[in-house]
C-alpha cells in the first residue's frame, strides 16, 4: 500500500512538474501545426497558379535530369554542382512565377513571358559538358549508314562539291533564321495579346526541345562535323554571314547532341503554328525553313536522319503542346494580365 501511495505521489508531482513547465501543450501544438499546413497548402496552390503548362514541361524535364545525375554520377565530373545547379534554376523559375502573378510590373511581365528562350538555349548549350552520362561513346555509326544507304552517298562529303563563298553564306544565313523562328511569331502574338496562342507556341517548342535534349543523352551523336572530317577535302569558306557563323560556333558548338536536330524541331514547331496562328508569316518562313534543313546538312552540322527525326519530333511536339494547353490552368496567372476568354477554351 505504501508502494502505491509513494507512485501515485510522484505521479501528482510529475503531472504538475509538466504542467509548470509548459510541456502540456498539445492543443498549442496541434493548431500551430495547422496552421503551418495551411499556410504551406496556400503557397502550393499559389505556386500552381502562378505556373502554366510551360512550367509543368519545363519542371519536369529538370526533375528527369537530376534523376539522370544522381543515378549516373559517376560518369560526371561534377554531379553535385549540377544537381545544385538545375535545382537552383527550378527555385529561381518558382520565384519569376509567383512575383509576376503577385506583382503588376511591367518588367515582370515581360520577364515572365520571354524567360522560356534563354532557358531553351541554356539547356541545349549544357549539353556538351554531360553527353556522355549514360553512354561513354558516340552512336553517329548508325546515322551514318541511314544516309549512306538512303542517299548512295554521304551526303555533307557530296554537298561540298557545289560549295563557294555565295553559296556558303546563303546557307550560313539560312541555318541562322532558327533563331529568328524562336522570336517573329511569339513576338506578333504577344503583340496582339493572344495569350493562349503564345502560350502554344512556347510550350509546343519546350517539349520538341527537351525531347531532343532527352534523346542527345540516350542516342549521343556528334554530327558528321567530327564524325566524317577525314573524308572532307574542301573548306566551307565565305563571306561575312559565314564568319558570323563561325563565330557563333566558335563559341557556342556543341559536340553531341546532333541528333535529332534542335534546329529543325524548334523550327517545325514554328512553321506549324504560323499556319495555324499566322498563315502570311506561314508563306514567308516556309522557304527558308526548307533552305535550313538542306543547310543542317550542307554545313556539315547535322545527317540526313536529324533532319527527318527534327521534323517528326517538332510535329510531335506541336501536337503534344497543343493538347496540353487545352487543361485547365495552362495559361498561368499574371498580374496585370486580364484573363480572356480564349484562355479559358
Amino acid at each position: 500500500m505504501a508502494g502505491n501511495a509513494g507512485g501515485a505521489m510522484k505521479s501528482q508531482r510529475g503531472a504538475a512538474f509538466l504542467g509548470q513547465s509548459g510541456c502540456e501543450a498539445p492543443a498549442w501544438n496541434a493548431e500551430s501545426q495547422s496552421e503551418s499546413r495551411g499556410a504551406i497548402s496556400r503557397w502550393v496552390a499559389e505556386t500552381w497558379r502562378a505556373c502554366g503548362a510551360f512550367e509543368w514541361v519545363t519542371f519536369t524535364y529538370l526533375c528527369w535530369l537530376l534523376g539522370i545525375f544522381a543515378i549516373f554520377h559517376r560518369n560526371l565530373a561534377h554531379p553535385k554542382f549540377e544537381i545544385a545547379l538545375h535545382f537552383c534554376a527550378a527555385v529561381m523559375i518558382v520565384a519569376l512565377v509567383r512575383a509576376a502573378s503577385r506583382r503588376d510590373i511591367a518588367f515582370l511581365r515581360f520577364a515572365r513571358h520571354w524567360y522560356p528562350l534563354p532557358l531553351y538555349l541554356w539547356l541545349f548549350e549544357e549539353l556538351g559538358s554531360f553527353v556522355h552520362a549514360i553512354f561513354p561513346s558516340w552512336f553517329d555509326r548508325v546515322l551514318i549508314e541511314f544516309d549512306y544507304n538512303f542517299a548512295g552517298v554521304h551526303p555533307s562529303v557530296w554537298l561540298a562539291r557545289y560549295s563557294n563563298p555565295a553559296l556558303n553564306d546563303f546557307m550560313q544565313f539560312a541555318y541562322l533564321t532558327y533563331f529568328l523562328y524562336l522570336v517573329i511569331l511569339p513576338a506578333i502574338l504577344y503583340e496582339q495579346r493572344e495569350r493562349l496562342a503564345f502560350w502554344t507556341v512556347m510550350t509546343s517548342t519546350a517539349i520538341a526541345h527537351y525531347s531532343v535534349y532527352v534523346i542527345a543523352l540516350v542516342f549521343p551523336v556528334e554530327s558528321p562535323y567530327h564524325s566524317l572530317a577525314r573524308l572532307q577535302t574542301k573548306e566551307l569558306a565565305g563571306g561575312a554571314v559565314t564568319a558570323l557563323t563561325n563565330f557563333i560556333e566558335r563559341f557556342g558548338r556543341v559536340h553531341g547532341a546532333a541528333f535529332p536536330s534542335a534546329h529543325v524541331a524548334g523550327s517545325m514547331v514554328a512553321i506549324l503554328a504560323s499556319w495555324r496562328y499566322c498563315r502570311p508569316l506561314f508563306w514567308i518562313c516556309l522557304p527558308f525553313f526548307l533552305c535550313m534543313c538542306v543547310a543542317t546538312v550542307y554545313g556539315r552540322y547535322h545527317y540526313i536522319a536529324d533532319v527527318l527525326g527534327g521534323v517528326a519530333i517538332g510535329t510531335v511536339g506541336f501536337l503534344a503542346g497543343s493538347s496540353l494547353m487545352r487543361r485547365d490552368g495552362a495559361v498561368s496567372e499574371i498580374a496585370g494580365v486580364v484573363a480572356s476568354a480564349e484562355d479559358s477554351d
